[in-house]
């Protein structure tokens, strides 16, 4: 039987909470973790016919990308969608579920799907995410490095960019003197002693630091433990905002316009005047990416798709890159299709479905 906290466990596998932007709201808003999982209905945002096409469809989970609370409720008097949305979601037990920036900001997330449909190759974070990594360094007897290492690297550490496993150890001369409340591993009561021990360093994602710390302290000999953590400045990779990648051929810009509407099935989109040199290499950022255009210019990136540009953003081209608005919700339609793919592949019992319900607030004429 899945219960809904066997599909969080596996969101905040793929997505961890902790890589979500300070001013976000991810995570889940309403509902028992404990209650079995009839249904899920996968959307881009929650609203009203979105809740009831869910209980038509017997989903008593709704994974939604844009949370519904980003500010605190005081009260539900049902003066606006999001009141009515709690109110109806709680009398109805439906569980709400949101992924949002900690989805746009990994690897596998929002941004590669964007980019992927549009046939970019050799893909990277366009500005990765810093301070969420920590270093761990430990003093090891030289009998127990493997096995410790060995825990340490199946609690998460040592991964760096494509490459697991990674740590560095050096020897030297570890001394102590037990109490007489000691219970040594090595050692006797008020007498000095000497082991050659390994100095273990290695990195790891910092919200991880509880499950490094207790597969140090369950295979570590040692009765008392010596460690200490560093945070680091260094990015990681895997994590960060936006992503670039390249095109097999050069696009003439009117011809990578038209791509682009072709490929995001666009009616309406927005951009700079076209630059003189072919398009080749492009980044792209679903939803608000207009903070991404220098760092766009400064990977050397040929355009930036994304939605919500400003203005006076527009003018920040200056002619070294091609900006395009396509809508925040054209560039983030995809997403549902994201999450059913790396959900159901995970849960063959449980039915996954796309919700049907538009909910983009915006019209063309």
């Amino acid at each position: 039987m899945t219960r809904i906290k066997d599909i969080v466990n596996c969101i905040e596998h793929i997505a961890p909470l902790a890589y979500q932007e300070n001013y976000d709201n991810a995570g889940l808003v309403i509902g028992d973790l404990s209650v079995p999982v009839t249904g899920v209905l996968i959307c881009l945002d929650i609203t009203e016919p979105v809740l009831q096409e869910a209980k038509a469809k017997n989903c008593n989970l709704i994974i939604a990308h844009h949370p519904i609370i980003f500010r605190p409720i005081n009260q539900l008097t049902g003066k606006n969608n999001a009141e009515r949305c709690i109110t109806y979601a709680i009398k109805q037990d439906i569980a709400l579920y949101t992924l949002h920036t900690n989805l746009d900001n990994v690897a596998q997330g929002v941004n590669r799907q964007m980019a992927q449909t549009l046939g970019l190759e050799n893909l990277s974070i366009l500005l990765p995410k810093p301070g969420i990594l920590s270093q761990l360094t430990t003093f090891v007897p030289q009998a127990s490095i493997d096995p410790v290492l060995k825990a340490l690297h199946a609690a998460g550490a040592g991964r760096l960019g494509n490459y697991t496993h990674c740590n560095f150890v050096t020897t030297g001369m570890g001394s102590f003197q037990p109490t007489s409340t000691a219970n040594p591993h090595l050692g006797t009561a008020h007498q000095p002693e000497k082991v050659e021990e390994g100095r273990i360093e290695v990195v790891f994602p910092a919200h991880l630091e509880t499950q490094v710390l207790r597969a140090l302290h369950a295979t570590h000999p040692y009765e008392e433990v010596a460690y200490y953590i560093h945070q680091l400045k260094n990015t990681d990779a895997r994590v960060g905002a936006g992503m670039v990648g390249e095109f097999s051929q050069t696009l003439s810009s009117q011809a990578f316009l038209e791509y682009l509407k072709a490929k995001m099935r666009l009616i309406f989109i927005r951009h700079t005047a076209p630059i003189a040199r072919p398009i080749k290499r492009v980044a792209v950022c679903g939803g608000s990416g207009s903070f991404l255009i220098q760092e766009a210019i400064l990977k050397q990136a040929d355009a930036l798709v994304t939605a919500d540009v400003k203005y006076h953003d527009f003018f920040k081209a200056e002619g070294q890159i091609l900006i395009v608005d396509i809508g925040h919700y054209e560039s983030e339609v995809g997403t549902k299709v994201l999450i059913h793919t790396l959900l159901s592949e995970k849960f063959a019992s449980i039915v996954f479905l796309e919700c049907e319900t538009v909910t983009n607030p915006i019209y063309y004429l």
